[in-house]
């Protein structure tokens, strides 16, 4: 691990942490040559258009109907507060968790921890070198998460890409003392099953449950074997987190066969993903619920017992929904609004070809009590504002905006930018906000736009992949209650009781 700071140099053992993973932390004034990307993170290279799809987006932008590359553009009742550019980590920008007056922003490279408390000019407070595809991040308490889903030669900060096939390579969840949040310490890794891609968090007092997302098994990788129908439990305890370790692994999809009980794909259902595990999950301890959305399939499972998950209802959509991305209760816990990741988030699916339904939200409500509850389908959400096709642009990640009586939503579209809307009225969602730039490329799809957008202590913070943090304000009669709703930490897939 290398925390790249700009105070002071120094080397020490990591003690206990080091022990168990003996790793070395290395802190250096300035960003090292050695910082950069490992190709075996990196997202596939840029994708040229055509000539003619180049050529409609320049006129698009000649004409003004969508705005020029970079330029920035919101609703009137959206105004941007700052943007923090990307610093010593070059790496693709990813996901966001918070803690008191401190943002956790997950990067390609590793992670960067900022200082929010003046959201108009956040600080950075340490930046950490370790690279492993996407470093999905979440925090609890003095321990941060960090996910790694890409093969590596081991669990170090310091491993390099070490194919998949060899029974030595390693990929799973990293662990961090993070109670000095200037200088944060390696401490655990565990391995998972194919990795992980995601992960959430459900807090107990004494321990820490990590539900591990991955998925897209293969016969040639000793540890990815198929059906890899379920998702890896990891128990940590506060005291000792290094003792994390893999409790459970509990079948989802229970079906015959090498393939289990998901979702076939195609040839079957044509454009939609195969099963082969989850890769998100949302869970809302208060109510003991947890919604999973797992590539072709969209679940309800109880979390009663958390080592021991339960399936109370499966979902699939095989006529608009390519790839089950990510899931949001509402705060009555009786809605959930999944999202579908066409193109796999490099494709430019927010234009008039893809039309208003594929790429979009599902709204679903729950009808019914107990294990007998149900998901219902209601109507699709996707933003009204076509985008050029050379953005890449899909429903990401969001969170609510704790309003009471209102189902409302922030959230990122890659290129399409952040979107604020309403789903009170689960039949006919609106859009009521939004902020957005132009297209990165107008030659090329590149993977660039927000990432995550989430709503925290009265802002939005966007991770944006390429530009790096952005921070918004609502000015909205509709939104301006959920600006006296405080939380002292909030990592978005384990949903908080904003009411409690």
């Amino acid at each position: 691990m290398i925390l790249l700071n700009n105070s002071r140099t120094r080397r020490r053992r990591l003690g206990v942490g080091a022990a168990a993973a003996g790793l070395l932390a290395a802190l250096l004034t300035a960003a090292p040559a050695g910082a950069v990307p490992d190709p075996g993170d990196s997202p596939a290279a840029p994708k040229s258009v055509s000539k003619s799809d180049e050529a409609r987006t320049e006129k698009a932008i000649e004409r003004g109907e969508i705005p020029a590359p970079d330029e920035v553009v919101h609703s009137r009742n959206i105004e941007h507060l700052a943007n923090i550019p990307k610093d010593a980590l070059p790496g693709l920008n990813t996901d966001i968790a918070f803690q008191g007056k401190y943002a956790f922003a997950g990067n390609y490279d590793g992670f960067r921890i900022y200082d929010i408390s003046n959201p108009k000019a956040p600080k950075t407070v340490s930046q950490v070198l370790c690279p492993g595809s996407q470093n999905d991040v979440s925090v609890s308490g003095n321990l941060l998460f960090l996910s790694t889903d890409s093969s590596r030669s081991d669990n170090s900060c310091k491993s390099t890409t070490q194919p998949a096939t060899e029974k030595s390579s390693w990929e799973g969840m990293k662990i961090f003392d993070i109670s000095d949040k200037s200088n944060p310490r390696y401490v655990s890794a565990v391995e998972t099953a194919c990795g992980s891609h995601t992960h959430t968090l459900v807090p107990e007092r004494r321990n820490v449950y990590v539900y591990v997302s991955s998925y897209s098994p293969n016969a040639t990788f000793p540890d990815c074997q198929p059906p890899h129908d379920g998702i890896s439990v990891i128990k940590v305890p506060r005291k000792a987190p290094q003792k994390a370790a893999v409790v459970n692994f509990p079948v989802l999809f229970p079906g015959e066969g090498p393939d289990g009980g998901g979702n076939p794909g195609g040839p079957t259902n044509p454009g939609v993903s195969k099963t082969t595990g989850c890769h998100d999950i949302t869970v809302l301890p208060s109510e003991d619920l947890a919604a999973g959305a797992c590539m072709g399939d969209g679940i309800l499972f109880s979390i009663k017992d958390p080592e021991n998950p339960k399936v109370i209802d499966q979902v699939q959509d095989n006529t608009n929904f390519a790839f089950w991305h990510s899931a949001t209760f509402n705060q009555r816990a009786d809605k959930v609004v999944f999202t579908d990741e066409l193109g796999g988030g490099s494709g430019a699916t927010c234009n008039a070809a893809t039309g208003p339904e594929r790429g979009a939200n599902g709204i679903y409500e729950i009808k019914g009590k107990g294990d007998k509850r149900k998901l219902v389908f209601k109507s699709y959400f996707k933003i009204p504002r076509h985008q050029a096709d050379t953005e890449n642009c899909v429903a990401h990640n969001g969170s609510l905006i704790p309003v009471r009586g209102k189902d409302l939503m922030v959230q990122a579209w890659y290129q399409g930018g952040v979107s604020v809307w309403d789903f009170t009225d689960s039949s006919k969602p609106k859009e009521i906000g939004y902020f957005e730039r132009g297209p990165h490329t107008t030659d090329k799809i590149t993977t660039a736009g927000s990432w995550s957008a989430y709503y925290y202590n009265g802002r939005v913070y966007s991770n944006d992949i390429e530009k790096g943090l952005d921070v918004l304000k609502i000015n909205d009669k509709r939104t301006d209650s959920a600006q006296r709703v405080r939380l002292n930490e909030l990592n978005v897939q384990t949903q908080p009781d904003y009411f409690d």
